[in-house]
């Protein structure tokens, strides 16, 4: 390991990382995910992650009574962009749909009782919605957490029974409206594993392609960091 690295991980050490760009997706992507989770079952405000600070914060206070009725938050180092919306063009058979810029969502099944977020869970995704919000891309992805002792043996949506399914779509359907306004929102397709897993590798490479690679940009930042000190340094010494 390198100067450079040793330094990055002393950082992750002493400092919390960005929740989007600072958590690994995991080795094993796309079939076992990190994920990390902004709300929980009991909440009554929809929390979600201050994309600049990384800090957890309150999005909205739920408006009715429809909660989210299992862990939901999103994908590290996913991004909704052009990939993942020709996907959802070609499904369509439309041409106007673009990403909607945010990392991709996820809902992670469990039968423990998860009191609160800000939190990494494992997860193992078995289907997912496709949802378009006005002409953005928006897709559901939905998992069950890895080793889950009641919904371990679910390999797909279709082990799912359909109540559940019902549950999600009525949320994601309904937890952006507002009272006097309802946002035009729709779900076309519910996807089974395979689809899902292609969903997590294009919003992979959405993310690639639009962020690069984190960790050589900030090592490149540091070494010209290091280089402008160095020759302040050696400026300040010749005086």
């Amino acid at each position: 390991m390198n100067s450079i690295e040793n330094i990055w991980k002393l950082f992750g050490l002493r400092y919390k990382s960005h929740p989007w760009h600072g958590v690994s997706i995991g080795e094993n992507a796309p079939h076992v995910i990190t994920t990390y989770i902004e709300c929980v079952p009991t909440d009554t405000v929809k929390y979600e992650v201050d994309k600049e600070s990384g800090y957890l914060k309150v999005d909205r206070p739920q408006k009715f009574s429809n909660v989210i009725p299992a862990l939901y938050g999103f994908i590290p180092q996913s991004y909704c962009g052009d990939e993942v919306a020709a996907l959802c063009n070609e499904r369509n058979w439309r041409t106007d749909i673009v990403g909607d810029g945010d990392p991709v969502d996820i809902c992670v099944l469990t039968e423990r009782n998860i009191t609160h977020g800000d939190i990494l869970v494992q997860a193992v995704p078995i289907g997912g919605f496709r949802m378009i919000d006005g002409n953005e891309a928006d897709d559901k992805i939905i998992a069950v957490m890895l080793q889950d002792e009641i919904y371990k043996d679910w390999k797909d949506i279709a082990d799912c029974p359909p109540s559940i399914i019902d549950r999600l779509r009525h949320y994601f359907l309904t937890y952006k409206d507002m009272p006097g306004h309802t946002r035009k929102c729709e779900i076309t397709h519910t996807y089974g594993r395979e689809e899902a897993l292609e969903v997590i590798r294009r919003s992979q490479r959405d993310y690639a392609n639009t962020f690069g690679n984190i960790e050589k940009r900030m090592s490149s930042a540091t070494i010209d960091m290091f280089e402008l000190g160095k020759k302040m340094t050696d400026k300040k010494e010749k005086k």
